[in-house]
């Protein structure tokens, strides 16, 4: 298992939601010269979809090489097909991830984008309408998705571009005469300018070398707090290593909160809710998003370390598909981060205790059931390696 590698000298911005990200990612695709390489989950053919895609586009016919990944499952067959002819034809390298499962069941659900080697983003935003619901694009969100990502300017981008060209590698090859033109159009290697002064480093999830390096660093993080942890994400399902970490950090004092989304899946709600009680009874303080999806990723701890990216708190998540966050031990960014997840708890409800003690039996046996049913499908994806 690899640890983190920390690069120096890194500016970071928080990016809110799709008003903060899509304008900042259309930007640096429209300033880019030489290269951009871009994955997503979904890339949807909605508003927002075709305002990226028609950037790709015309960055490509100004002789810019653009390579993008899109997930084959998480964008769907039709459109993925739809996105590839569109995109082929404008001169952008287009490949999907594991078509018809032909290397078993991860998918990439990573969200990334490097212009240039100069300017990366990392998230949790796929490339869709923010005001659609992920589960059913027809029905329209009270609010825009709560979500973030991060602008990074500074050594840290390099590390991201040779992870995104690996990756894209992985999914196909490149034909030999193909390799000769992209040589000759990057022959000149960009440099990277230095910004900043926040220390960060990617992690990401394999089934190689990076098998548990996502919740390694969570774990890590949770045994080093004193003082507080805030935690956000919409699916709550970890295994036992970090239900652990959650309930002992609370127990010797630190101050847990976790921001969870609920409402999408009724199956999920279940789920998460079956670990409410031991969490609670550890003095977790647990809140539920009700304003509108709840997508992000993110969580501070101590206001000194904090993470933000692709990789949910489930199963699928930590133990089966690809993932990225980017860690970042930087004082003023994680208060920053940690003063946006404490205003989103302020429009969520508390979950208290003695809501589980007075719930109908009917309730506690469909949180027992979900469990079981999630816990048992789990451990056969992962052969018994989800501890």
């Amino acid at each position: 298992m690899r640890h983190v590698n920390f690069t120096d000298g890194n500016e970071i911005a928080l990016l809110h939601s799709g008003a903060g990200y899509y304008p900042a990612l259309i930007a640096a695709i429209e300033a880019a010269r030489v290269e951009i390489y871009l994955e997503t989950y979904i890339f949807a053919i909605d508003d927002t979809g075709i305002l990226v895609r028609d950037a790709l586009q015309r960055a490509a016919q100004r002789g810019v090489v653009v390579y993008v990944i899109n997930d084959w499952l998480g964008t769907g067959r039709v459109q993925t097909k739809q996105l590839k002819q569109t995109l082929v034809a404008a001169g952008v390298q287009h490949r999907s991830f594991n078509p018809w499962f032909r290397r078993g069941v991860a998918r990439s659900h990573r969200k990334l984008c490097v212009v240039d080697r100069q300017a990366a983003f990392v998230g949790g935003l796929n490339i869709n309408d923010d005001l659609l619901s992920d589960r059913d694009p027809s029905i329209i969100l009270p609010a825009p998705r709560w979500d973030f990502a991060v602008r990074i300017t500074g050594p840290l981008v390099h590390e991201i571009y040779r992870e995104m060209d690996a990756q894209w590698l992985r999914v196909g090859r490149m034909k030999l005469k193909a390799r000769w033109e992209n040589f000759h159009r990057l022959r000149h290697r960009l440099s990277v300018p230095v910004y900043g002064a926040a220390q960060a480093g990617l992690v990401v999830r394999d089934n190689f070398r990076n098998r548990r390096t996502i919740q390694h660093a969570y774990l890590q993080a949770l045994g080093r707090a004193r003082e507080s942890a805030f935690l956000a994400n919409p699916y709550f399902a970890p295994g036992r290593k970090m239900r652990r970490a959650l309930e002992e950090a609370a127990q010797r004092g630190v101050k847990v909160t976790l921001l969870l989304g609920v409402g999408q899946f009724a199956m999920q709600d279940a789920v998460a809710r079956s670990f409410y009680p031991k969490l609670l009874g550890a003095g977790v303080r647990i809140v539920e998003y009700i304003k509108t999806e709840l997508h992000a990723k993110v969580a501070v701890v101590d206001d000194k370390w904090s993470t933000v990216g692709s990789s949910n708190y489930d199963g699928l998540s930590l133990f089966v598909n690809q993932e990225a966050n980017v860690v970042i031990q930087d004082a003023a960014f994680s208060q920053y981060l940690r003063e946006e997840i404490e205003a989103g708890a302020a429009e969520g409800r508390v979950v208290h205790l003695a809501d589980f003690a007075h719930a109908p039996w009917y309730k506690r046996a469909w949180y027992g059931a979900a469990f079981l049913l999630y816990r048992t499908v789990i451990h056969i994806i992962t052969l018994g390696q989800d501890a």
